[in-house]
């Protein structure tokens, strides 16, 4: 039976592979032992061909990269623990890093984000965010890729420019919404987050490799410096998660799960999350082990996460708690009630007492039954147990499957260049002419029969034909109908339904 090893307590314990799609949760306080559980559970899932992506936001979880170095510490753990075949070894590892500098670039465009996750990122308020769906509106109406942070402004500032007119189609449009939006994006681009934004854009099968020894990946993102930004560093797992949702397709419960999604950090993605989000997240949580993938999230407490999620984490591994101030009180009460009951240990006296490296362990056994808590020496990686060097990850990032193909970004025609053409146009045409957009060509007077029809076929310089008319039509609505389904992501109008309330 294949399981994963993550320590001992009256018995061995294991985390059974066949149940890892059942979700877990890490917790404890800072330096109790969470990144070492996490670095052994993403071993464990590794070493049986299951790829794995988590986030390193203290630049320890690098250390999986390379091996270990055996010393007596260790050496004891392993003796009195019964690890069977340990041996230091590096792990297959691929580093991703939104700002590209310690990773391969992570991007998405703007139209595969959405308006509302993009709202977020953004901090905009509700009027804001409703100037920024009528933009992306606008875009799909008018068949405009929006595929980076040049294309948004372009967009932006032809609705300033034409407010008038898209306010009344569209829904009003304020200068100063505008301005904020822009502003925004702004700071964005300043704090690095406009090379988010882009092609080629993350495609999942590559976060789904294993190695040519059979082993699955381990996808670390590099997040110690997008941590300081917490709504872009928490979007971003919010939209990769709702991608592997919407994308993948359903093949109930297999073997092994096709994907190990840890979510270091959790509390950030709830702690300003509106009721409707949180709902929408419990939702995809619920459904998205149908799809063979098994999401373990990570936090200093247990109920950093909601009570209806916190029900689904069949896979628990407490360390210890302090229980200083009553929030923490609070904590070790919630962490001994979320426990499967052993009549042996109390639960809530012990978080306390554990030591570093130690836990309260619950995992599933056989039939999905969650075990009884066990009081648990975890074991040691086989990594390094910490930082690496900056020339150890030139060495893993040179030999990486995925840098030819996500180092270097390509810009394609989109909004920004089109809409560019368009105000070029006016400028040369009549200063009262009509704002650019979709019109029904005319033909110039002339004498020559056949010059009419072929300019009202194919237009001039000045004005569209026919032909590309009929097949802009038809391209904005394709992408009135599907696009819209196709691009925005399964969380992409949950903000919206809870600002509407």
């Amino acid at each position: 039976m294949d399981q994963i090893l993550i320590g001992k307590g009256e018995q061995p314990i294991h985390l059974l592979v066949k149940y890892g799609n059942r979700h877990g949760l890490v917790t404890g306080a800072t330096g109790t032992g969470k990144s070492v559980s996490l670095m052994v559970i993403a071993e464990g899932f590794s070493r049986l061909g299951v790829p794995v992506f988590l986030a390193d936001v203290k630049s320890d979880i690098a250390g999986l990269a390379v091996a270990g170095t055996l010393n007596d510490k260790i050496m004891q753990r392993v003796q009195q623990i019964g690890v069977e075949g340990y041996v230091d070894e590096p792990n297959p590892v691929v580093f991703w890093d939104l700002y590209g500098k310690y990773g391969h670039p992570v991007r998405a465009t703007v139209s595969e984000i959405g308006p509302t996750l993009l709202s977020r990122m953004l901090e905009l308020n509700n009027t804001q965010s409703g100037v920024l769906d009528i933009a992306f509106r606008l875009a799909d109406d008018y068949g405009w890729l929006l595929l980076d942070l040049d294309d948004l402004r372009a967009l932006l500032s032809f609705l300033a420019e034409n407010r008038k007119q898209i306010s009344a189609n569209y829904g009003f449009i304020s200068m100063p919404s505008v301005g904020a939006i822009q502003r925004a994006l702004l700071r964005l681009e300043q704090d690095g987050g406009d090379c988010f934004f882009g092609e080629p854009a993350l495609e999942l099968t590559d976060l789904m490799r294993t190695d040519l020894n059979g082993r699955g990946m381990i996808n670390i993102l590099v997040a110690d410096h997008l941590i300081l930004k917490p709504r872009l560093y928490s979007s971003f797992l919010l939209w990769l998660l709702s991608e592997l949702f919407e994308n993948l397709p359903e093949v109930g419960d297999l073997d092994k799960p096709r994907l190990v999604f840890m979510f270091d950090e959790a509390h950030l993605l709830f702690d300003d999350a509106p009721p409707a989000l949180k709902q929408r997240v419990e939702q995809v949580v619920r459904i998205i082990r149908s799809k063979g993938v098994g999401v373990y999230f990570c936090s200093q407490f247990p109920d950093d996460v909601p009570g209806d999620i916190l029900g689904q984490l069949g896979n628990r591994i407490q360390h210890a708690l302090r229980a200083f101030t009553p929030r923490d009180q609070k904590a070790v009460r919630t962490a001994a009630e979320t426990f499967v009951e052993n009549p042996g240990i109390d639960v809530a006296k012990v978080i306390s007492q554990l030591g570093t490296g130690e836990a309260l362990v619950s995992t599933l056994q056989e039939k999905g039954i969650p075990m009884p808590v066990q009081r648990t020496l975890i074991c040691p990686p086989r990594c390094r147990m910490g930082a690496i060097t900056p020339e150890e990850r030139a060495v893993v990032r040179s030999r990486s499957p995925v840098g030819a193909k996500y180092d270097n970004a390509i810009n394609r025609e989109s909004a920004h260049e089109i809409l560019a053409r368009k105000t070029q146009g006016v400028t040369a045409s009549a200063p009262d002419a009509a704002p650019p957009g979709p019109s029904t060509p005319q033909t110039e007077k002339s004498s020559d029969i056949g010059v009419r029809l072929r300019e009202w076929l194919w237009g001039t310089k000045r004005r569209q034909g026919m032909i590309e008319t009929m097949a802009k039509q038809t391209a904005r609505a394709v992408g009135s109908q599907i696009g819209r389904k196709i691009l925005r992501g399964v969380l992409g109008g949950i903000l919206n339904e809870s600002h509407r309330r």
